[in-house]
């Protein structure tokens, strides 16, 4: 497709222009928000370009950084390195970046997914200067057709006092069409989100702007730098039987309805890998209601087992992206992409009933879940969208493997070190070696689910050392305080949770 097919409104094809260019007109202590949901659909060069133009000036150069999700490695890393980075927010997920938060340089505000642009609309979060968006189209009137993500760009480019888009020539024309471009009106007269199904299209297929607000329009031709998912192995293999076994059994005692109700999945190998188990089952006319779409997703539809899909970015493996991105004709019909804020919206994913499946780091004897912070202090990349899905969920299920680290680390443990997932929010727990139903139960009467269904065994004579302990000092929700983290103590003192170790 030639330049006037993709830009179809004449009067901005003046605007083209390189990505040195256009990052001139990012100054020393703005607020810039850049497109991207977990790697997909991200502003590639220019943030590249910024970092550049940062290091030659030789002085200090900050912005306030707003994304949707993750952005892709290089981006985040290369910013970060250039000290360009004052402020980042709702999610990360790049090493440079995380130990940057952790030693105080970057300022992380860890967000609901759900809720940034809320108060992006509120004035909370202060003025929004920029706004630098993939696309891979203009419409003849000047808005914005997205790429393989729409997080909170159309949010952004509402907000932002200039708009920079980034022309991907390399993403697929066959892009145009899938999209879903809703935004709430003002609160508080705003009218319900008549989402009634997955399926639903209430918006429009592109991002409406005031094409004036357009100063730069950069071509590129990159690829979105996805990032190979770990295989699946014998624990994500039992976790899904699990999981899968559990559902069933739901279904026969008539607490779920056939087909079952929208799944959602978080993002990474053990959710993607769960979510793939299903091909093997007994389970047809699937739909997901999530935010991304993972490879799992793909390989569902192929196999005839998922009929739909609404999610808010395609993120999958390298090795997956050609031949999905090549065959996108096959699955234009079934899947749509929509604002984060509508994916993540409670209001929808309490009307749909969804089946949220996310990944804790651990949980603890109660069902407390903690995904976010090592030893409690340190952020691994943020809570993204799991809390949006789990307070509001038909089903709320927390997944995660019983130990890390060789078994140096117990993911259950007697008090979680940081809590983002509360008791009340948390339905299932599933480990490789089970799965604890906690609902319907008070605290003294998870602790044994807990702890027989879910914690490793070399850890569960330990767990039951500590509830005893705790018993003495009685409560609805017994805790010796002494040592209830004695555990992470531990761990950080010697590299291991288990006792007598040196």
């Amino acid at each position: 497709m030639t330049m006037e097919e993709h830009l179809r409104m004449p009067a901005l094809r003046s605007r083209v222009m390189t990505a040195e260019e256009a990052a001139a007109c990012i100054e020393d202590g703005m607020t810039v928000g850049i497109s991207g949901f977990t790697r997909a659909g991200d502003a590639k060069v220019v943030p590249m370009a910024l970092a550049d133009r940062a290091k030659a000036l030789g002085r200090p150069f900050h912005i306030n950084l707003w994304t949707g999700a993750s952005v892709a490695e290089e981006v985040d890393r290369t910013l970060t390195e250039a000290g360009v980075v004052a402020r980042r927010l709702p999610f990360q997920s790049e090493s440079t970046m995380r130990d940057a938060i952790n030693r105080g340089d970057v300022m992380y505000v860890d967000q609901h997914l759900s809720l940034t642009v809320e108060m992006i609309r509120e004035g909370t979060l202060g003025h929004l200067d920029v706004a630098v968006i993939e696309v891979v189209a203009i419409t003849e009137d000047g808005y914005l057709v997205p790429s393989t993500s729409v997080g909170n760009a159309p949010t952004f480019a509402a907000h932002a006092d200039k708009i920079i888009l980034e022309w991907n020539k390399r993403q697929s024309p066959l892009l145009e069409g899938i999209h879903d471009i809703y935004m709430p009106h003002a609160r508080p007269n705003r009218a319900p989100i008549p989402i009634l199904s997955v399926d639903s299209r209430i918006g429009t297929p592109y991002i409406p702007v005031d094409p004036k607000k357009i100063v730069a329009i950069v071509p590129t031709d990159r690829e979105d730098h996805f990032v190979e998912l770990a295989p699946p192995d014998a624990d994500t293999e039992r976790i899904a039987g699990h999981l899968m076994d559990f559902l069933s059994h739901e279904l026969k005692r008539g607490r779920l309805p056939s087909p079952l109700p929208p799944l959602q999945s978080g993002v990474g190998s053990v959710a993607n890998a769960v979510l793939a188990g299903m091909k093997d089952t007994r389970f047809d006319g699937l739909v997901m209601y999530s935010e991304v779409l993972q490879d799992a997703v793909f390989e569902l539809m192929d196999a005839g087992k998922l009929r739909y899909a609404s999610g808010c970015a395609i993120t999958v493996a390298p090795h997956n992206a050609k031949r999905i991105m090549n065959n996108l004709q096959a699955y234009q019909s079934r899947m749509v992409l929509r604002p984060q804020e509508i994916s993540n919206h409670p209001e929808v994913i309490r009307r749909l009933g969804v089946i949220a499946m996310n990944t804790a780091l651990e949980v603890d004897i109660y069902g407390n879940v903690n995904s976010t912070h090592v030893l409690g202090t340190h952020i691994m990349n943020g809570i993204g969208g799991s809390g949006d899905f789990a307070r509001n969920a038909l089903l709320s299920i927390f997944m995660t493997k019983s130990t890390a680290k060789g078994g140096r680390i117990s993911s259950i443990v007697p008090m979680v070190s940081h809590v983002d997932h509360t008791e009340h929010d948390v339905d299932v727990v599933v480990t490789e070696q089970g799965i604890a139903d906690l609902r319907g139960l008070a605290p003294r009467e998870r602790v044994s689910r807990i702890i027989e269904h879910c914690a490793h065994p070399m850890y569960r004579e330990m767990l039951w050392d500590y509830v005893k302990i705790a018993a003495k000092y009685g409560g609805h929700t017994p805790h010796a305080l002494e040592q209830a983290f004695a555990w992470h103590l531990r761990y950080r003192d010697v590299g291991d949770m288990r006792q007598d170790v040196t």
